[in-house]
């Protein structure tokens, strides 16, 4: 399956989360077992180092994505949600985001000194969720490896808030 037929696989739904946001809905794509095999090989076959310790998966679809690349890659899967909904001791990060504002916790063990991260996710738009789940991780003391997203949406440029990092993306729009 190729590229194009990955980006068939993805509708556009306006006004969702606000007025004016054009949401990339994945689940076409996730529905379609050939669809989302391919993706997480395109997916690894993107990533900037696949010899990583762990990899993060930024809530919601971020989980989806990174938990069988970690497989694929024999790493550990790490979560990163939105507050309270993580179980354990946490440590937070306030982000911007192209409709508003949010935040990021990940629990305070979950990676550390020693650990080699890659950062998965569905959409890399105004990066601000990414530099989020850097800080995080960086904060806890472990390295990132890299970012790889199944989607950049190119116009709104969150790619130069992670200038420092090897960063790619499957799928441009």
């Amino acid at each position: 399956m190729s590229n194009d037929n990955l980006l068939r696989l993805i509708r556009t739904i306006p006004d969702v989360p606000s007025p004016g946001i054009m949401f990339r809905d994945i689940t076409p794509l996730l529905g379609d077992a050939e669809g989302f095999r391919q993706t997480i090989a395109a997916l690894i076959d993107a990533a900037p180092s696949r010899t990583v310790s762990k990899v993060v998966g930024v809530e919601a679809r971020g989980f989806i994505l990174a938990a069988p690349v970690a497989e694929e890659l024999g790493a550990g899967f790490v979560p990163v949600r939105k507050p309270g909904k993580l179980p354990w001791k946490v440590v937070s990060q306030d982000y911007e985001l192209e409709y508003g504002t949010d935040r990021l916790e990940i629990h305070e063990d979950a990676v550390g000194h020693g650990d080699t991260v890659l950062i998965v996710d569905d959409v890399l738009a105004t990066g601000g969720t990414a530099e989020a789940a850097v800080r995080l991780v960086e904060g806890l003391g472990a390295t990132v490896a890299g970012l790889v997203f199944l989607i950049e949406l190119d116009a709104l440029g969150g790619r130069s808030k992670l200038s420092d990092y090897a960063v790619a993306s499957v799928l441009h729009f």
